[in-house]
C-alpha cells in the first residue's frame, strides 16, 4: 500500500488516499477513483494538461519510475524536465519531480502529489 497525498490550492484541504502498489493504475486512475480534481483532458499523455509534482516521503531512495516517450517528450516541451534528469531517470532510478499524472504508476512508497 502506498499513501498518496493530493495538494492544490483549488482544494479546501489536503487529500490522501491509499493506492495499491503494483496494480498498474495511473496516478490520474487514482485520483479519479477518489474524486481528487486533477486536471486532465486527452489521458493519453499527450497535451500535458494533468502535469503533477510528485515528491516521494520518508527516508527510502525514490523508486525510479519509467518515463513514456510520450511523457518525456511533453515535459521537455513544458520546460519542466533536462536531458539530465531523463538520463538519470533511465540510468540511475531517479525519477524527476514533475511528471502526467496519466503517465505516472504508483509505486510502494508514499508520495506528496502537488497540481
Amino acid at each position: 500500500m502506498a499513501n498518496v497525498t493530493f495538494s492544490s490550492p483549488s482544494m479546501q484541504r489536503d487529500i490522501t488516499v491509499y493506492a495499491v502498489a503494483g496494480d498498474n493504475k495511473t496516478l490520474l486512475a487514482v485520483a479519479k477513483e477518489h474524486k481528487v480534481p486533477v486536471h486532465h483532458e486527452c489521458e493519453n499523455g499527450e497535451c500535458g494538461s494533468c502535469l503533477i509534482q510528485v515528491k516521494v516521503l520518508g527516508t527510502n531512495r525514490p523508486t525510479g519510475i519509467a518515463l513514456t516517450e510520450k511523457e518525456k517528450t511533453v515535459l521537455r516541451y513544458a520546460g519542466k524536465i533536462t536531458a539530465k534528469q531523463i538520463e538519470d531517470a533511465e540510468t540511475n532510478d531517479m525519477p524527476p519531480p514533475w511528471r502526467l499524472a496519466c503517465q505516472y504508476i504508483v509505486r510502494h512508497e508514499d508520495i506528496l502529489v502537488t497540481f
